[in-house]
């Protein structure tokens, strides 16, 4: 049986989509982008494009009883690879070790034309 999760504390769902859907022990959050769930704009910049992604995914881990250090998969998709360095810095203060599995990969664009979307894969127990 699965649950969708919601919070306000994140981006509503731009689409038929759910924030995240959690199925057994596992929390599957959809692809989120920079938008201030607030002012309902995307932020400006790589950095603050990154650490708004990542507030937006802490936002609906915890709405489902979990946290960054449950995560197993990180998908991050950019929209040019030459950010990567800066993301990773981000990314990695964002995280403890054991850190999960990651794949990064450059796409030809994003929703909204920002700069990064990242998706997760979490345990809830």
């Amino acid at each position: 049986m699965s649950k969708a999760i919601h919070t306000n504390n994140a981006p509503a769902a731009i689409g038929p989509y759910s924030q995240a859907i959690q199925a057994g022990d596992f929390v599957y959050v959809s692809g989120q982008i920079p938008i201030d769930p607030v002012s309902g704009e995307v932020v400006d910049g790589i950095e603050k494009q990154t650490e708004q992604v990542l507030k937006n995914l802490q936002a609906i881990l915890q709405e489902a009883g979990t946290a960054f250090d449950q995560v197993v998969k990180f998908t991050i998709y950019l929209s040019d690879m030459e950010n990567f360095a800066t993301v990773n810095e981000i990314y990695g203060g964002a995280l403890s070790e054991p850190y999960p599995a990651r794949a990064t990969v450059e796409v030809s664009r994003l929703p909204k034309d920002v700069l990064i979307e990242m998706d997760v894969i979490a345990y809830t127990k």
